[in-house]
């Protein structure tokens, strides 16, 4: 954290370490943290014991095709089988085929110390708790791209386009579509002013490629099916529900 290194330190293997050495001081994949009260958009309440009311949870995958840039859930046991069934595509960079799909349930599984089954059977029992206000759950995907390989969505800070929309379903408004794998913007939801994305790349954005998708499903049944009997019965169930779906 200083414009030069220091002359001496330990680096990240426990060991001695100088400018000199041959080996970097910190993990390639190093970070570093901030007080999360030098966060300027916190909430006042953030360390009230009680907590803090949560309006929406993001979900995301980096897809290139097939999940469109946002999609709602229908109900809570939906959004637990969202989060259960999160992936994205493996690249080059990473293990095995490019194209698959690669699973990170809730993007917690490097995280998650125990049985990521009994990760699920906690969100629902949340969902079931007397009184609770459940807020809505939404999946994200900014990486869709064009038959160039280009990506369509701009993202960065036009992202916050996509949050408006969330925030307003949040509110009761904002009309929607729905299709096999969640509700998405109604035709002129997005607030899209002043982007150059033409009528027909915000259509391909927001559709879902339903034959793909069932090709998928298989991909989806084994990554579940790892968790054995320990799944939740309602995981399950969203799996056959989004079959029929599918017809």
């Amino acid at each position: 954290m200083t414009r030069e290194p220091p002359a001496h330190a330990i680096d990240w293997h426990g060991n001695e370490w100088t400018p000199d050495s041959d080996e970097p001081a910190a993990h390639p994949n190093a970070r570093f943290t901030t007080p999360a009260a030098q966060c300027p958009s916190i909430a006042d309440e953030w360390e009230d014991p009680a907590g803090v009311p949560i309006d929406a949870f993001l979900f995301g995958g980096r897809r290139s095709s097939v999940v469109p840039l946002v999609r709602e859930a229908f109900d809570w046991e939906h959004a637990v089988f969202m989060g259960a069934t999160m992936s994205s595509e493996t690249t080059a960079a990473a293990a095995g085929a490019v194209g698959a799909l690669r699973f990170d349930p809730f993007a917690m599984l490097p995280f998650c110390g125990y049985n990521m089954a009994d990760y699920f059977a906690h969100w629902l029992k949340v969902g079931r708790r007397e009184g609770v206000r459940l807020p809505k759950v939404f999946y994200v995907n900014w990486f869709r791209k064009d038959e160039d390989g280009k990506f369509i969505w701009p993202g960065f800070g036009e992202n916050s386009r996509v949050l408006a929309w969330v925030f307003r379903r949040c509110e009761g408004e904002g009309e929607t579509v729905e299709t096999p794998i969640g509700l998405v913007p109604a035709p002129g939801g997005l607030p899209t002013e002043g982007l150059d994305l033409s009528d027909e790349a915000l259509q391909e954005l927001l559709t879902i490629d339903e034959a793909k998708l069932k090709s998928e499903i298989q991909q989806v049944k084994e990554h579940l099916a790892k968790f054995g009997d320990d799944l939740p019965d309602e995981v399950g169930g969203q799996l056959h529900l989004l079959e029929e779906r599918l017809g």
